[in-house]
């Protein structure tokens, strides 16, 4: 089974950060420790903070993949909306609009990847073709009708 896309991403993301936490950050440790008294090198005192930036980051982006690898692809409906779901909407007033429902770091509504804890995208959320959905945002209610949807066994 191949890795999904945000999989990926953490696992590079962590590559890079790995890299610079054991090869290049010693370099600069080493480099501010020349320089002298440690408690008033700013370089030093840098570095270390970046250095725990960077352990914590680590930390963070691993427990992140361990979540996001735990979901079952199972548990996720086959007829109605859920996380990875493609929606199709038309919104009162005739527009339609396509949201895709995705973790809150892929979020980006202007590509119409909407978290699956934003307010849209729980009122979608265990919602069929032919639903209606009111949701209040932050700029008043909205009124939606599902006229289509894609699941992620769909291939959305």
């Amino acid at each position: 089974m191949s890795k999904s896309p945000l999989l990926r991403r953490f696992e590079d993301e962590i590559q890079s950060l790995e890299r610079e936490l054991k090869t290049e950050l010693p370099k600069e440790i080493q480099r501010a420790r020349e320089l002298g008294d440690l408690r008033e090198n700013a370089e030093y005192q840098a570095a270390k903070e970046r250095q725990t930036y960077l352990q914590v980051r680590i930390a963070m982006l691993r427990k992140r993949m361990a979540e996001v690898a735990m979901v079952n692809l199972d548990r996720i409906p086959r007829d109605r909306t859920g996380f990875g779901s493609r929606v199709h909407l038309r919104e009162t007033g005739g527009e339609e609009i396509i949201y895709q429902l995705v973790m809150p770091e892929d979020a980006d509504a202007a590509k119409g990847l909407i978290s699956t804890s934003s307010p849209i995208g729980k009122a979608l959320l265990n919602k069929q073709v032919g639903d209606e959905v009111k949701v209040q945002t932050p700029k008043g209610l909205r009124e939606f009708e599902i006229v289509r949807l894609l699941t992620v066994h769909d291939g959305a």
